[in-house]
């Protein structure tokens, strides 16, 4: 297998490899490339690439650094998935070019990403294993982690409040809400038919579905009404900031908690990677004082 070492790259500049964060700050956050960004945002893409630039060159000077090489295929892959981007190997180069990049000066940037990324590795490899004790000291001080929310099925007619249209004045949407929770009134089964007939929310092409709703997904007027609901009741006339509801409660999911056992390797896995951070953290900081 090829592998290619940062050693073996005869790089008398790297202005080039710094480009290649330019451009990578650039798009990582106003979306854009070199060419069309602003003084002011370029000064800020500038912050972000130099300290990039200058982790990965601490990263990269260290022992741990010396012996790692990266297998040619995934500078060849990962080239090959940025080429793939564009519509063809022309606009590829054609962008690089563009930014100031060729390919050349693009594999030179991979490799030193992916040697990068293969210390880094190493690195939160050496982090403590994870105990058990660790995972089940993690579960009793955060259980309300592992609560799953009451849900509650539910069903709504709306009936929107807008001046502009004689039947949707404030009294006249008040009125319209009544009347159909009048009709409904021991009738709960006819929800559906009537809120795909008089419902002025997108839910009536669906006979009011809302699905399966958790405390704070409504307005704090409904989420208070349909919380306070026993399964198969309906709510009066709701007034909200948009207008007039009717709810209907279909089922109740009790709130319920989600034990060690089936926890326990999500909690293994979050625990592992803030362990990996932690050391790699420190060995940074390590490196900076040296």
């Amino acid at each position: 297998m090829t592998t290619t070492s940062l050693r073996q790259s005869p790089v008398s500049s790297m202005d080039g490899e710094y480009r290649y964060h330019l451009l990578r700050a650039a798009f990582e956050r106003f979306q854009c490339d070199l060419v069309s960004i602003d003084a002011r945002r370029m000064a800020e893409v500038e912050s972000q690439a130099r300290r990039t630039f200058d982790l990965e060159s601490l990263v990269l000077s260290s022992c741990e650094a010396l012996d790692a090489v990266v297998p040619e295929q995934r500078i060849e892959d990962a080239l090959g998935e940025l080429r793939g981007r564009y519509p063809d190997t022309d606009d590829f180069e054609e962008d690089m070019a563009r930014n100031g990049l060729d390919e050349d000066t693009m594999r030179r940037a991979l490799l030193r990403e992916l040697t990068f990324d293969a210390v880094m590795q190493r690195v939160g490899s050496y982090a403590e294993p994870i105990t058990e004790v660790d995972e089940r000291l993690f579960y009793e001080l955060h259980r309300e982690r592992f609560l799953t929310p009451e849900h509650r099925a539910a069903r709504h007619i709306l009936i929107t409040v807008n001046d502009d249209y004689p039947e949707n004045t404030r009294d006249a949407s008040r009125a319209r809400i009544e009347r159909i929770a009048a009709d409904l009134k021991g009738h709960t089964e006819r929800f559906g038919e009537l809120a795909r007939r008089h419902s002025e929310c997108p839910t009536a092409t669906e006979d009011g579905n809302l699905g399966r709703v958790r405390p704070g997904q409504l307005f704090p007027q409904l989420d208070k009404g349909l919380f306070g609901l026993q399964a198969g009741e309906m709510s009066g006339p709701l007034e909200s900031d948009i207008g007039f509801h009717l709810l209907l409660c279909e089922g109740i999911e009790p709130e319920r908690s989600v034990d060690f056992e089936q926890a326990r390797a999500k909690i293994r896995s979050a625990l592992e990677q803030r362990r990996r951070r932690e050391a790699q953290k420190d060995w940074i900081a390590s490196l900076r004082r040296n």
